[in-house]
């Protein structure tokens, strides 16, 4: 008796052109459609093209589709590659367990949904005889996941970290370059679609954690709940934390790591303090990169554009024709996931930098160092450039290295001093 993965490959084979439907014709679906049609791939057919209030989103260019906003269309129809980039986890988790039930492989950019069920979904393809790719789902138009699948295989990979959101690398970029306020670069990036009206998935960090997470689990083998990873905004940057991190050599990044410490998965998305001279630093505007660290390998770099239709629809079309190979049995870069639940900690060791506004008056420092000093904390600098007002004084403490969360503690205790003017900025130093 033949096994579902084994008679889903003989239907296949009897078939030589395999049927594409698109759900959602946004900037990423129609950039998906665009490259299947004007440069269509041999055994690939784009059949169906599924959205919302579809007649707004015909175009003439696409001739031979059957257009319709109707999901049950799509789902019972005879296709053989669902392409999901509506996002969200419902309806679109729903639709894509239908179309992986129903025999039908799926290619989807969905990060939230392979962040919270991914595991879950790569099993459903597997018991189905279908395949489930998420290759656009981090990084865009960057074969990160790929890369970590195969490229790395070979590899023992103990730490990934990198720039996973372009809104905030390019709102903290201006925030460096012109000294603007964090809502005058915010107001700017949404003017010209770097963000959305509502930046919260953004600046609050939820989009990255939820590809920190999906890059764990490909390059770590590490499984971990995406709500359990520390998540801060960027929103308490100000230009005056760029003027300070000039003096440390440095420069101010939105940045994403996953570490394995032990049987823990260090993970954590925040601003941070990253050095000139490290590639972090160097990444501009709307690009992503993403580095590994491998016990053979040692780092190596992926880097490009992370976000807009043509990169990501390039990242989807890949996963497309990677299907496709594996369909007619050839190579097809679609390595199998096991990952390993793991406690997920952000009690991280480093240097740190603390951002104070006060209410001048004498003895502040020694107040702050007393309780530094009552939590096991060393302090490494003070920095103060003089030009500010007595009522609202900014000024630096970085700190020795330590643990995060003696940090925080310190902090906690801080916050009820009454010449606190608003809470401190706290940044690793990477």
């Amino acid at each position: 008796m033949k096994t579902p993965k084994q008679a889903a490959s003989a239907d296949v084979q009897k078939k030589e052109t395999l049927n594409v439907a698109i759900i959602g014709f946004g900037t990423v679906g129609s950039s998906v459609a665009k490259i299947l049609s004007s440069h269509p791939a041999p055994g690939l057919r784009l059949t169906h093209v599924y959205n919302r209030g579809v007649a707004r989103k015909k175009v003439d260019w696409l001739p031979k589709v059957k257009w319709t906003e109707d999901i049950d269309e799509v789902l019972s129809a005879d296709v053989d590659i669902i392409v999901e980039v509506v996002g969200g986890l419902t309806p679109a988790g729903d639709w894509i367990r239908k179309a992986l039930s129903s025999g039908k492989s799926v290619v989807t950019a969905n990060k939230q949904l392979i962040a919270h069920h991914g595991l879950e979904l790569i099993e459903l393809a597997r018991k189905s005889g279908r395949h489930i790719a998420f290759g656009a789902s981090v990084a865009g138009g960057v074969p990160v996941i790929s890369g970590l699948q195969e490229g790395l295989a070979g590899d023992e990979l103990s730490k990934i970290y990198g720039i996973l959101n372009g809104t905030c690398n390019y709102i903290l970029s201006q925030i460096d370059k012109r000294g603007i306020s964090f809502s005058e670069a915010l107001a700017e990036a949404q003017k010209l679609g770097f963000a959305e009206a509502d930046p919260t998935d953004d600046v609050d960090g939820f989009d990255a954690r939820a590809k920190l997470t999906i890059l764990a689990r490909v390059g770590l083998h590490s499984d971990g709940k995406p709500e359990k990873v520390l998540c801060r905004s960027i929103r308490p940057i100000e230009a005056i934390d760029f003027v300070y991190a000039r003096q440390l050599q440095s420069t101010i990044r939105q940045v994403s790591w996953a570490e394995l410490i032990g049987e823990n998965l260090l993970a954590a998305v925040q601003p941070a303090i990253v050095s000139e001279s490290s590639p972090l630093a160097s990444v501009e505007g709307g690009r992503n990169l993403v580095m590994s660290t491998g016990k053979f390998g040692g780092e190596i770099i992926f880097a490009g554009h992370g976000a807009g239709g043509n990169p990501t629809a390039v990242a989807v079309v890949s996963d497309i024709l990677a299907i496709a190979r594996a369909k007619h049995g050839g190579s097809n870069g679609l390595a199998e996931i096991t990952a390993v639940p793991r406690n997920v900690t952000n009690n991280y060791t480093s240097r740190h930098y603390l951002r104070f506004i006060v209410k001048d008056r004498p003895g502040i420092i020694a107040t702050i160092a007393t309780i530094l000093s009552k939590n096991d904390i060393n302090i490494d600098s003070v920095l103060q450039k003089p030009g500010y007002s007595d009522a609202s004084l900014p000024f630096v403490i970085t700190l020795e290295s330590c643990k995060s969360s003696l940090v925080e503690k310190a902090l906690e205790q801080m916050s009820r001093l009454d010449f606190m003017v608003q809470p401190c900025v706290h940044l690793p130093i990477l």
